[in-house]
């Protein structure tokens, strides 16, 4: 049997730390708690829903692009305040994290990550149905021992959307 190193250590608990801030970004969402939501990523942190053959093709075009935390609170405020769209709920799944750049987790040498995702909707009274699938291409940052994304790309993977991209995915 082989001993476990410091490195595979260290891997074990990224991916732990990783998986278990995807769970609470899940949670956050599907509990409707949208005001936290800003505050899982560091203040110039970036958000952008992205289609797939877009991002394979390196074009910039994005669904959402936000660059800092208070264009995502702006989102916030829109979506729960002043957009009239039929009420719905979300719910995420996410697979397990694999970690593809194993930085010290600064801003200059972030930990990169990416985990599948897929997003349920359902409207009261009816069903629930696949909203969104795709993968989150992430750069983590750790901020006063607290992981934080410093920028999460919702690349997803339909080529047709549905018409009402509300709520962060």
């Amino acid at each position: 049997m082989n001993a476990i190193t410091d490195s595979d250590l260290r891997s074990v608990l990224r991916h732990h730390a990783i998986d278990r801030f995807n769970a609470a970004y899940a949670d956050v969402l599907d509990q409707r708690r949208f005001a936290e939501w800003p505050d899982l990523f560091v203040a110039d942190g970036r958000y952008r829903v992205q289609a797939r053959e877009n991002a394979e093709r390196g074009l910039p075009l994005c669904l959402l692009n936000f660059e800092s935390q208070a264009m995502m609170r702006d989102r916030i405020v829109g979506a729960t305040q002043t957009i009239y769209h039929a009420p719905y709920y979300t719910r995420h799944v996410i697979g397990p994290s694999r970690i593809t750049h194993d930085g010290d987790g600064s801003a200059g040498d972030p930990v990169r990550a990416e985990a599948n995702y897929s997003v349920f909707r359902t409207k009261p009274g009816s069903t629930s149905g696949v909203y969104q699938v795709g993968r989150y291409v992430d750069a983590f940052v750790v901020e006063a021992g607290v992981w934080k994304l410093l920028e999460r790309r919702c690349v997803y993977d339909s080529e047709m959307v549905l018409n009402s991209l509300i709520y962060p995915v």
